[in-house]
């Protein structure tokens, strides 16, 4: 990966749906070597999909937060599956560090933002959790 691909990458990371044209004037590329060059990041995995992001997204879990976990035991398989199961989880990390695991949350109110913490906390696995809530979000790869 070089320059020209972080470029491309870069782009796509503000707007996934940014044709080849546009791909190729931010990279300052042809038009045939930016869809060259954004098919060999698909192939190689580089680029594992796209997503959209709706105003839905946000608007139904304006309440986002992520929740850092402490697990005991062995068990870090069977509580990211329990996690997972539920619908409030967008996505659940492995990390390494004081904490074993990161959920991200996203739910309607702070009341129910509040009762996913108590749900989470009361897990069979869970030791100690810290929460942060997200206030502003930015979006990465701008230059």
């Amino acid at each position: 990966m070089d320059e020209i691909d972080r470029l491309i990458l870069s782009a796509l990371r503000r707007d996934a749906r940014l044709p080849v044209a546009a791909l190729a004037a931010e990279a300052g590329i042809a038009r045939a070597t930016a869809r060259a060059r954004l098919a060999r990041l698909i192939a190689s995995g580089e680029i594992e999909g796209f997503t959209a992001i709706t105003r839905g997204d946000r608007a139904d879990s304006p309440v986002r937060g992520l929740m850092m976990l402490a697990v005991e035991g062995a068990g870090t398989d069977r509580l990211i599956h329990r996690l997972l199961g539920m619908s409030e989880m967008r996505k659940v990390h492995s990390t390494n560090g004081r904490w074993d695991l990161i959920a991200e949350i996203g739910t309607a109110t702070l009341a129910d933002f509040d009762r996913v913490l108590g749900e989470v906390r009361r897990l069979p696995g869970v030791v100690s959790s810290e929460t942060s809530l997200l206030l502003t979000t930015r979006r990465g790869g701008t230059r």
